[in-house]
């Protein structure tokens, strides 16, 4: 490997642009944010060093025995952010970027392409949410932000139109149509647009040009060696010491580089993709899906180590991809139908033993709805309420992922949520409730991610494949402030006790989507005498969502609370007290 003699940025950019760089499929994908391509472009403005960089020289006799990637050009936050397969003829040889994908992928988005980043309190699933933005320099002023001397910033062409005397928005990519050795054309460029009175705009122009189309500043080693193994273990001495490559991404470098029939980057990253998509919505990663495999294939060691992902254990991966993604679907589908979603499921390692328990019973095709396993999944229901709110995967989750996986493995007779309690007991992962952990779980409030574990103990016969609200029983908006208090006629005193209190457990309960619109701000007496005039429903709905029998007066909300907490306290004591598991 030795230093080659550097070239400059507009060299490197027709290189990534004619394919002669690509990126290798042990390369991870775009993880830069915009504000990070913007300050790279500062720094090599004010002569800052940008850093060496790595390359692979891959002969073309070598080229077809691996899988080679493009540069990203036109990254969208939802639409786009995986690179596309490259197609080579194999006529000639290629440059893999082995160290510096990130920096040539930022310099390669701003001077040709677009970076689509989702607005603020914008929907994900609107369009309109990501607007195309391309880099702009402003040759009228400086930055105002304290790191930075140079304007650089992503803009839509609406707001680029947007000058003032002291703006002028420069389209960045512009600069690589100049003649580097023809100061003329700048020149003209600036009379054209009013701004050769400007001493900073003809700075700005001339120095963008020499840092990008003249000064040789990509500094690079060039590794030629075609042994697989040793350019792995290059890659990985090079990134591993960094903070930014998280040790997923190289774990599934290594299988990229170690499967054989299926590309192991493409289908890991797409499963992820589409797993996410379940019901309302998912945040699985790499990191799951690369856990879950060594889990399900019964590896003795599940730890994120390189020796754990050797050339054997990477091709059992391969061999039961399917099944193991169908065992994973199932489950995440499974935790759906519980009512769960991105903002409740408070660990997504939970889903791991599910997924574990499938596979062992041979990926049944109607797990989810089938009334044969019924009690299967009420025995999974209550298992995952109760491990999510013992945060048992907290920490170190493979000291609870092994055992729980041997008493699955072990057992013959449905999923063994008995022997999963009994297993953990006395550890630091105990699933056993004491009376104060019980008396906690009433101190979560409305929206927090744990809520919906302890509301779905407390309704443990509803449909979840409905959607439920978590409905405050005295309205939320009855709370908004003291003056809205003492207009309903609340004494002082009980002010702070109202405003503390309306949001906790003791005041939500679990409503399907159109009966809480219905209720929406009403006042909970009159919604309910006027929805359930018959007296027999009255008392149904008191003893499904555990109304406590006193005046249901907005003024006796204090009264009410805390007999609600009192009946939920002794439900969830009677449910997980000293838990059995039936």
């Amino acid at each position: 490997m030795a230093f080659q003699a550097p070239i400059t940025v507009r060299t490197a950019i027709q290189k990534i642009h004619n394919k002669s760089y690509l990126l290798p499929a042990i390369q991870r994908e775009l993880v830069w944010e915009a504000e990070q391509i913007e300050k790279l472009f500062d720094s090599i403005m004010r002569g800052y060093p940008i850093g060496s960089f790595l390359f692979w020289k891959v002969s073309k006799e070598k080229i077809k025995e691996y899988q080679f990637y493009e540069f990203l050009r036109e990254y969208h936050e939802r639409d786009k952010r995986h690179n596309p397969k490259a197609d080579i003829s194999g006529e000639n040889e290629i440059t893999a970027i082995l160290d510096g994908q990130q920096r040539l992928t930022a310099l390669y988005i701003g001077l040709k392409g677009t970076y689509a980043y989702k607005l603020p309190y914008k929907r994900w699933d609107r369009n309109d949410a990501f607007p195309k933005r391309e880099l702009y320099l402003n040759l009228l002023s400086e930055s105002k932000d304290y790191d930075s001397k140079y304007d650089f910033r992503f803009l839509t062409k609406k707001e680029a139109d947007k000058n003032d005397e002291n703006i002028f928005w420069f389209s960045v990519g512009k600069i690589l149509d100049f003649d580097p050795d023809n100061p003329a054309e700048f020149f003209n460029y600036l009379v054209e647009q009013n701004l050769s009175g400007s001493k900073f705009a003809g700075e700005c122009i001339f120095k963008l040009a020499q840092v990008i189309n003249k000064e040789a500043i990509i500094n690079y080693y060039l590794e030629e060696d075609q042994i697989l193994d040793k350019v792995l273990n290059i890659f990985i001495r090079v990134n591993s010491g960094g903070t930014q490559l998280s040790y997923s991404d190289l774990l599934l470098s290594i299988a990229t580089a170690q499967w054989r029939e299926k590309d192991a980057r493409e289908e890991i990253v797409n499963f992820v993709d589409d797993i996410n998509k379940i019901g309302d919505g998912f945040f699985f990663n790499k990191d799951f899906v690369l856990k879950t495999c060594l889990v399900l294939l019964d590896l003795p060691e599940i730890a994120f180590k390189v020796d754990n992902f050797n050339a054997i254990n990477m091709r059992k991966i391969e061999e039961s991809w399917d099944c193991i993604t169908k065992a994973i679907k199932k489950a995440v589908n499974l935790v759906y139908s519980f009512g769960y979603n991105y903002q409740t499921l408070t660990s997504n390692y939970a889903i791991i033993p599910i997924a574990y328990y499938i596979l062992k019973i041979d990926n049944p095709e109607n797990y989810v709805l089938s009334s044969k396993y019924n009690n299967d999944r009420k025995l999974i229901r209550d298992w995952l309420s109760k491990a999510l709110l013992k945060k048992i995967f907290g920490g170190h989750p493979d000291s609870v992922l092994k055992p729980i996986r041997e008493v699955i493995k072990n057992s013959t007779n449905g999923f063994s949520y008995t022997s999963i309690i009994e297993k953990l007991r006395g550890t630091a992962k105990s699933l056993l409730f004491t009376e104060d952990e019980i008396k906690n779980l009433l101190f979560y409030k409305c929206g927090q991610g744990y809520t919906f574990s302890v509301l779905s103990l407390i309704y443990p016969t509803l449909d979840y494949r409905n959607k439920f609200h978590q409905d405050h029983i005295f309205p939320k908006s009855f709370f908004t402030s003291r003056n809205k208090l003492i207009r309903k006629g609340i004494p002082e005193n009980k002010h702070e006790f109202y405003l503390k209190n309306y949001n906790y457990i003791g005041n939500l309960q679990l409503l399907e989507g159109l009966p809480n619109e219905e209720k929406s701000n009403k006042d909970f007496k009159e919604w309910l005498n006027f929805t359930f005039p018959d007296e027999q429903l009255r008392k149904d709905y008191h003893r499904k969502h555990m109304i406590p029998d006193v005046d249901l007066d907005f003024k006796n909300f204090e009264e009410f609370f805390n007999k609600r907490n009192e009946l939920i306290f002794n439900k969830l004591k009677y449910l997980i007290l000293d838990d059995k598991g039936n």
